[in-house]
């Protein structure tokens, strides 16, 4: 069974409400339909009712399954307003909230928010910014978690990694790194990879010393102190983290053994390149971005994704809330 059946199968049964801002995009429709169709989740549509209708009819596609919510025409569109006002403590006014919350991105948020949804999916016509930005404004992150991150499951067959932050953070100081790494253990166990985090550098333990490599170090340290009972180590080059018999020569009194599968990487700059090495030239799917470190999950679409990318990043979303 491949990881979105798996995930498929773990999410039915909890029945949650994922929703889609972006309601008149055809790849949502075309997912969220499968999606309904399947029993996997009730997906909501943002979007004005009409509008969807008759996109789904173009598409000739099914809204059976999906609720369709429109919010010029939302019934408790005031009290989310009051919410909204509340939650932003001073830097919305009530009538900026009524603008605002016209926003899919906003008012899907907002829905998340006040429980009426599990989680979000968007930016399959926004950017990462209009996606991400309601979230940290609204949902914010986890108590004792300062930045969210955002990390890619590298597929290939029975083989499954974490590699991060790939996505948000590009200069992460050595308390992020810490936060990436603990918070990558998590999500990491969410999709059946028992943890085994390796810190990443080009140093393995103290073969070089830099302002680079120490911060990799200090990290090790901090994410020890958050979870004592994380199996981490570093700083590590990716050979030494990845490989035994690698291992056994550079760092031999290690926990990892060369058998890591959760990389934190030292930048945005290396995270990015890394995963695309790894898809690239070795034949991994990249699953994400996963955005994680938030109190509910959201999660972000390339404005090139396909509607089967729309579906996976659901199944994924809707594990995270199973996982909360």
């Amino acid at each position: 069974m491949g990881l979105f059946e798996q995930l498929a199968e773990k999410v039915t049964a909890a029945d949650k409400k994922i929703v889609f801002p972006e309601g008149l995009d055809e790849r949502i429709l075309t997912a969220a339909s499968r999606l309904a169709e399947e029993g996997i989740m009730t997906p909501i549509l943002i979007g004005g009712t009409q509008d969807v209708e008759a996109k789904a009819k173009d598409l000739d596609v099914s809204l059976k399954g999906c609720e369709v919510i429109d919010p010029a025409n939302y019934d408790e569109f005031s009290d989310m307003v009051s919410a909204f006002v509340e939650r932003r403590k001073g830097k919305a006014t009530e009538e900026d909230a009524k603008k605002i919350l016209l926003d899919g991105n906003y008012f899907g948020t907002m829905l998340v928010y006040l429980n009426k949804a599990d989680g979000l999916v968007s930016g399959a016509a926004h950017s990462t910014a209009d996606t991400v930005r309601p979230a940290l404004q609204i949902i914010k992150t986890k108590e004792g978690v300062k930045k969210t991150s955002g990390v890619f499951i590298m597929v290939r067959d029975e083989e499954k990694y974490v590699f991060a932050d790939c996505a948000i953070n590009i200069t992460p100081d050595s308390n992020d790194l810490a936060e990436i790494a603990v918070e990558s253990a998590k999500t990491g166990a969410l999709f059946d990879v028992d943890p085994k985090v390796a810190m990443l550098s080009f140093s393995t333990k103290g073969s070089a010393k830099s302002p680079e490599t120490e911060k990799v170090s200090e990290a090790l340290e901090i994410a020890k102190e958050k979870d004592p009972s994380l199996v981490i180590d570093g700083e590590f080059q990716f050979d030494a983290a990845f490989v035994p018999s690698v291992a056994e020569k550079k760092a031999p009194d290690s926990v990892l053994k060369g058998n890591a599968n959760v990389f934190v990487f030292p930048s945005l700059e290396a995270g990015n390149i890394g995963y695309k090495i790894a898809q690239r030239l070795g034949g991994f799917e990249a699953v994400g971005p996963i955005l994680q470190g938030l109190n509910r999950p959201v999660n972000d679409l390339s404005r090139g994704c396909s509607s089967e990318d729309v579906y996976n990043l659901a199944l994924i979303t809707a594990a995270q809330a199973v996982g909360e």
